[in-house]
C-alpha cells in the first residue's frame, strides 16, 4: 500500500499565505487524495499537467498519484529525475524545458513538484521561467520541504560557487503536504528535516521548542498523531515571516539561522557528504555560540542540548576553517563584502547582524565541532 492510500491520521490543517498585492494561497496539511478537489477550488483548468519528481518518490508514490489525476480529468506528463542535490543544476533544468516545450504546454499548464527540496526548487524555477510563468503546485514529500522549502516561493538551482545562486521568487498556487508520506522517508532524511523544525522553533515558536524537548522520542519515531501539529506549527513560522517579507529584504533573512555556516559546510565538504539538515544543525550550534556571547540570558544549555540531539552522520572537525570562511564570502546574505549572521536575542526571537569578528567566527566553529564529538551513523 502506498502511503497516501492509507487511512488519514491527521485532522485537516489549512494555513493561508497572504502576501503583497492581495495574493493568497493555501498551505494544506491533508491526504494527497484531496489534490483534485484543491486544484478545482483554485480554478486550475483540467487537462495537461506536468509532474516533476525523482526516482525514489516515483518508485514509492507516483503510480497512485497518476491514477488519481487521470480519474479526475487530468492528463499528466511525468518527468522522473535522479535524486540528490546534484540534480539541482542547469542540465536538469534544461531537460525540464525540453520535455515541457516538446510536449506542448501553455500558460495554464500547472507544474506539480512532487518530491523534496531539490525537486521543489528545480521544478519551481522551471515553472517560474517557462512561458514567463506557469502555475506551480508544491507536493512536498520530505519533512524539510513540508515545513520550509515548499513554502514561500523561493526557487532555483545551484552554481559551482554556491547553493541557490540562480533562481527566482515564484509563489505556488497550492502547497499540499501529506504527513503520511513522511513514513517512507529514510531515517537520515527524516532527522535532516528535523533540523529545520528545530530552527523554526528557535526563531519563532517557543511552544514548539517545548514540544520538541518533551516529546523528542515521539518525534524521532514519527508518531502519526503528532505529525500534523509538528508540521503545522513549523510551517506557521515560515508563513508568518513570508507574509511580511516575500523577497527577503529584511525579516525573511531570519529563516537562515545557522545557514551561513551550513551552506559553506555543504560546499567545502562536497554536496551530499552532509545532508542540508545536518549542515544546518552544525551551523545552528555555531550561531548559538555567537548569540550567547551577546545575550547571556539566552537559555544556552537547553538549546545546545536539543541541537545535540539532532543526528549528524560525520564529524565536522576535518573541515578547514579557512576554506569555510572563503565559501561564506559568496553566501547570498553577504552585503557589501560583509558577512551577515542570524542570531538569537531570546528563544523565539531572531535578528540579522554583520558585527561578527573573525576571532568569533573561529571560536564559534570550534564550539560546533566540539559539540559534535559524538557522531550518529546511519
Amino acid at each position: 500500500m502506498n502511503a497516501f492510500q492509507g487511512k488519514l491520521q491527521p485532522a485537516v490543517v489549512v494555513h493561508h499565505v497572504t502576501i503583497s498585492g492581495g495574493r493568497d494561497y493555501p498551505v494544506v496539511i491533508d491526504s494527497l487524495k484531496t489534490l483534485p478537489t484543491w486544484l478545482g477550488r483554485l480554478g486550475l483548468r483540467q487537462g495537461r499537467c506536468l509532474i516533476v519528481t525523482d526516482e525514489h518518490v516515483a518508485r514509492l508514490h507516483l503510480a497512485p498519484l497518476q491514477t488519481l489525476l487521470e480519474a479526475t480529468g487530468w492528463l499528466p506528463h511525468v518527468l522522473v529525475l535522479p535524486p540528490g542535490e546534484s540534480t539541482k543544476a542547469l542540465p536538469y533544468l534544461e531537460r525540464i524545458y525540453d520535455e515541457a516545450l516538446r510536449w506542448g504546454i501553455d500558460r495554464r499548464t500547472p507544474v506539480l513538484a512532487f518530491g523534496g527540496g531539490v525537486i521543489g526548487d528545480l521544478a519551481g524555477f522551471a515553472a517560474a521561467t517557462l512561458l514567463r510563468g506557469l502555475p506551480l503546485v508544491q507536493l512536498p514529500t520530505t519533512l524539510i520541504a513540508q515545513v520550509d522549502s515548499a513554502i514561500g516561493g523561493k526557487t532555483g538551482i545551484n552554481h559551482a560557487l554556491g547553493k541557490n545562486l540562480i533562481g527566482a521568487f515564484h509563489q505556488p498556487a497550492l502547497v499540499l503536504a501529506d504527513p503520511s508520506l513522511l513514513q517512507t522517508l529514510p531515517e537520515r532524511e527524516w532527522t535532516s528535516g528535523l533540523a529545520e523544525v528545530v530552527k523554526h522553533a528557535l526563531i519563532g515558536d517557543p511552544a514548539l521548542f517545548e514540544l520538541l524537548e518533551t516529546r523528542w522520542q515521539d518525534v524521532l519515531q514519527r508518531t502519526p498523531a503528532l505529525l500534523p501539529e509538528l508540521i503545522a506549527r513549523a510551517a506557521a513560522v515560515k508563513i508568518r515571516v513570508v507574509a511580511q517579507d516575500e523577497r527577503e529584504v529584511g525579516l525573511r533573512a531570519i529563516l537562515n539561522f545557522g545557514h551561513t555556516f551550513a551552506h559553506a559546510i555543504e560546499r567545502v565538504a562536497g554536496y551530499g557528504h552532509f545532508t542540508h539538515g545536518e549542515a544546518v544543525a552544525l551551523g545552528m550550534l555555531a550561531a548559538l555560540w555567537l548569540s550567547h556571547q551577546r545575550h547571556p540570558d539566552l537559555p544556552f544549555d537547553r538549546i545546545r542540548t536539543l541541537l545535540q540531539r539532532l543526528p549528524v552522520s560525520a564529524s565536522p572537525a576535518p573541515l578547514n576553517f579557512e576554506a569555510l570562511r572563503e565559501a561564506m564570502q559568496v553566501d547570498k546574505k553577504t552585503l557589501a563584502g560583509r558577512l551577515r549572521f542570524v542570531l538569537l536575542r531570546r528563544l523565539g526571537e531572531a535578528y540579522l547582524t554583520d558585527k561578527v569578528t573573525e576571532a568569533e567566527l573561529q571560536a564559534a566553529w570550534r564550539f560546533a565541532c566540539e559539540s559534535r564529538r559524538t557522531v550518529v551513523s546511519f
